[in-house]
């Protein structure tokens, strides 16, 4: 698929980063675009930046409403979609709407643990198997499945647990892996690529918590609090003297510095993961931090998880460490 223009896409997670730049950038290039989140008020800023980037005249985008863990809203949204665009085929599904959290099988809770899981998981599961029918009535399709350098690397390194975001993620590799042969069985037509994004500069940290505390507020409440007192105390820190107001300041400033100080801007992901679908490409690594992650964890598969391993890879990749 060469061009975009005239074609219809969905993208999951459109309201902040790699989600917005796809709705943006597929817009800009004369696609429709319907896209869901599960903040109204995300959705609504990226609608604006549409609008405001003056997109080709005619090109229409559509917001909803939904969470993508649970079917029957995303059956809301494609029953939405098909209605306001006129259609019922789809070109383009990028099923991209991930959160961080359940961190560790051992110390938290079994529902973040799963809500984790639900939405980096079986968002793209659902999105798939929803969004499916209406792929098979297209000429030709993409799905586009985001999974992460944590779908290779189940790390976020030595003292930092990271469960549920990495089986997540190792599952959606797998089953776009697996969706490859299945699709030019069964419908040629549809292609598939999985995404593995390395660090990218987006709102997932703040995001994350907002989803799964549903709470759609910047400020801490005193769950949330806690959850990061104990997180923080679990990197080494001793937070016993720390007051409320300084672990909202370090939480604020994780935030801070993942969005800004990432080596590859959300924008610049978008039309790495764009320009991989027009090639046909089934694999796209994200960032030369996920190239240099992939070709060191190759290369010394068995040492991947030890300390010694994480210190060059921070090295080589160009991440900043510390506190």
């Amino acid at each position: 698929m060469k061009d975009f223009t005239g074609r219809f896409a969905v993208v999951t997670g459109g309201g902040t980063g790699m989600g917005r730049e796809l709705a943006r950038q597929l817009v800009a290039e004369g696609c429709n675009v319907a896209m869901c989140d599960v903040s109204a008020k995300a959705m609504a800023e990226t609608v604006a930046l549409i609008e405001a980037d003056r997109p080709p005249q005619g090109t229409r985008v559509t917001a909803h409403i939904a969470d993508v863990s649970d079917e029957a809203q995303l059956f809301r949204f494609r029953d939405e979609a098909q209605a306001q665009h006129e259609t019922d085929r789809l070109n383009l599904l990028f099923n991209n709407a991930g959160i961080g959290g359940g961190g560790s099988v051992v110390n938290d809770s079994r529902e973040e643990w799963e809500r984790t899981f639900n939405v980096c998981w079986g968002g793209v599961y659902l999105g798939v198997r929803t969004f499916l029918p209406m792929m098979l009535a297209a000429d030709e399709a993409h799905i586009v499945n985001t999974s992460s350098v944590n779908g290779f690397w189940a790390s976020l390194g030595p003292t930092i647990s990271h469960t549920a975001y990495a089986a997540a993620k190792f599952a959606v590799k797998g089953f776009s892996e697996a969706l490859i042969t299945d699709l030019r069985l069964n419908a040629p037509h549809i292609k598939v690529s999985v995404v593995m994004p390395g660090h990218i500069g987006t709102s997932i940290v703040a995001n994350s918590r907002k989803v799964l505390t549903r709470r759609d507020e910047d400020q801490l409440s005193p769950e949330d609090l806690a959850r990061a007192r104990a997180r923080i105390a679990r990197m080494g820190m001793n937070v016993d003297l720390m007051s409320d107001d300084a672990i909202q300041a370090i939480a604020a400033e994780q935030h801070r510095r993942f969005l800004e100080e990432a080596p590859t801007t959300a924008a610049e992901a978008a039309k790495i993961i764009l320009d991989g679908v027009k090639a046909e490409r089934w694999r796209i690594l994200v960032g030369q931090d996920a190239h240099k992650m992939d070709e060191l964890v190759r290369a010394d598969p068995e040492r991947a998880y030890e300390p010694e391993f994480f210190q060059v890879l921070a090295k080589e990749a160009g991440w900043k460490l510390g506190g």
